[in-house]
C-alpha cells in the first residue's frame, strides 16, 4: 500500500519470536467536522506535522462502485457507509493481515479484499474502548469485551477514532472512552491476551509484543 511509505519508520519488536513486516483519558469531540488540531487529539499525542489541518473524507474507497461492498451491506441493512478504508489488521500470532474496514452507523466491518470475504462484523454496540499510543504511530486497537479486540494499523487512525467516537454517541447512550497510553493490553482471541508497548527510538518509533495468556494453536481471520 503505497500510503503507508514516507512515514516515520515503526520497528516491530515481537519478544514471541515472530518475524512480521497521558495515561486513561476520555473526551468529548464537537459536532462539527473535526480535524487533527481540534479534539479530541489537540494535546494528547505527538502527531505528525503532516496531520495537521487535514479534513476527514470518509469513504476512500468509493464503496458504491463496488459491488461486492454493497451486496454485504444491504444484506446487513447498512445504508449509510461513515468510513471505508484499506488497512493492517494484526492475527492472534503477531502477522499482519490487508483488510478493508467499512464503518456505518451501526458496525464495523472487516473484509478481506483478495477474497472480497467478510470475515467480521461488530455491532458498534458491542465496542467498549479504544486504546492508542501517546506516539506518531499508526496502531489503535479496538475493544470488544463479549469479543475478542481488534488491533490496527492506519494513517487514518484520528479520523478511524473520531467517527466511532460520533456514531456510538448518535447510537447509544453511553460515551465512547479513549484511552493514551505507551503500553496498553488488548484480547488477541478469546483465550489469548497480548500487551503491547511503544518507544520512541531514533528514526522511528519501536513497538513491542508480548504474550500475557498461553496462546492458541489456530489463526484467527
Amino acid at each position: 500500500m503505497d500510503r503507508y511509505r514516507g512515514q516515520r519508520r515503526v520497528q516491530i519488536d515481537d519478544s514471541e519470536g515472530v518475524a512480521q513486516e497521558p495515561n486513561g483519558m476520555r473526551f468529548r469531540p464537537s459536532n462539527n467536522n473535526v480535524t487533527e488540531d481540534q479534539e479530541p487529539f489537540m494535546g494528547i499525542k505527538v502527531r505528525r506535522k503532516a496531520s495537521f489541518h487535514r479534513d476527514f473524507q470518509g469513504d476512500y474507497l468509493d464503496v458504491r462502485s463496488h459491488p461486492f461492498l454493497m451486496k454485504l451491506l444491504q444484506k446487513q441493512g447498512d445504508k449509510k457507509v461513515l468510513f471505508a478504508d484499506k488497512v493492517l489488521k494484526f492475527t492472534n500470532s503477531g502477522k499482519m493481515k490487508r483488510r478493508i474496514v467499512m464503518i456505518t452507523e451501526f458496525a464495523i466491518y472487516i473484509v478481506d479484499p483478495e477474497t472480497d470475504a467478510l470475515k467480521r462484523r461488530i455491532a458498534l454496540a458491542a465496542v467498549d474502548s479504544m486504546c492508542l499510543s501517546e506516539l506518531s504511530d499508526n496502531f489503535f486497537a479496538i475493544i470488544i469485551p463479549t469479543e475478542y479486540d481488534l488491533l490496527i494499523a492506519s494513517t487514518r487512525k484520528t479520523e478511524i477514532v473520531t467517527i466511532l467516537v460520533e456514531a456510538t454517541k448518535s447510537t447509544s447512550d453511553y460515551q465512547l472512552d479513549v484511552t493514551f497510553s505507551n503500553r496498553f493490553e488488548y484480547r488477541a482471541s478469546a483465550e489469548l491476551v497480548k500487551e503491547v508497548q511503544f518507544e520512541e527510538v531514533e528514526g522511528g518509533i519501536r513497538t513491542r509484543f508480548s504474550r500475557k495468556e498461553a496462546p492458541i494453536t489456530e489463526d484467527d481471520e
